[in-house]
């Protein structure tokens, strides 16, 4: 992606996820794979409602910092998805409130933990596996993270929140907003008994 427009729309989406209540504090990073190969990133301690754009981190992607303020010490979990993931542009980090309560929760499906029974996550972005705990910044975030990264969209981190790919910094922008709805209906649905999509359904929405 061009390097100005790449920093102009992480600015102006981080805005918008901070006015909405999707990110809090300094809580969140985004980043963008830029046309050189490079990643454009938020820097460590910022807040995704004041972000500016020509102080947003580079580094390569082999970790070596260019440019901007320091990056965030979760860049290092960007940095294995995309070796890992031709395919991904952007990805979307965030503490959202809805997501982060549930990856809380006990009892998760590590390979699935929403269980789909609207269409649009499996449209949007398929099965989401659980990682582990660990606390941010562990390498052993970056290592699980690169394993998974060929084959998902998305992934909850244990007690963290959501971490979403995208082509676009705007698509993984879009799945995260879906899959922030989809666990606020979880919690809205509560205890009531759940129509799943069966299996048949859930082919056919990924055919």
């Amino acid at each position: 992606m061009n390097e100005q427009h790449a920093r102009e729309e992480m600015v102006r989406l981080g805005a918008s996820f901070f006015q909405r209540g999707y990110a809090t504090g300094s809580a969140g990073n985004l980043s963008v794979r830029l046309d050189d190969g490079n990643l454009l990133a938020t820097p460590t301690g910022s807040c995704l409602g004041e972000l500016d754009a020509s102080r947003l981190s580079v580094v390569t992607p082999q970790g070596e910092w260019l440019s901007g303020d320091k990056p965030s010490k979760e860049i290092s979990f960007h940095r294995a998805i995309y070796l890992n993931n031709p395919a991904c542009g952007a990805i979307v980090h965030l503490h959202s409130l809805y997501l982060t309560a549930l990856s809380c929760l006990e009892g998760l499906n590590k390979n699935n933990c929403i269980r789909p029974f609207t269409p649009y996550v499996v449209m949007r972005v398929g099965d989401v596996p659980l990682v582990p705990y660990y606390r941010p910044g562990d390498a052993r975030l970056a290592e699980d993270l690169a394993k998974l990264a060929p084959h998902y969209k998305a992934f909850l981190l244990a007690n963290h929140g959501p971490v979403v790919v995208g082509k676009t910094l705007k698509e993984a922008a879009d799945n995260t907003e879906e899959l922030e709805e989809t666990a606020r209906l979880i919690f809205t649905l509560g205890d009531r008994p759940i129509r799943y999509l069966n299996d048949a359904e859930v082919a056919e929405l990924r055919n």
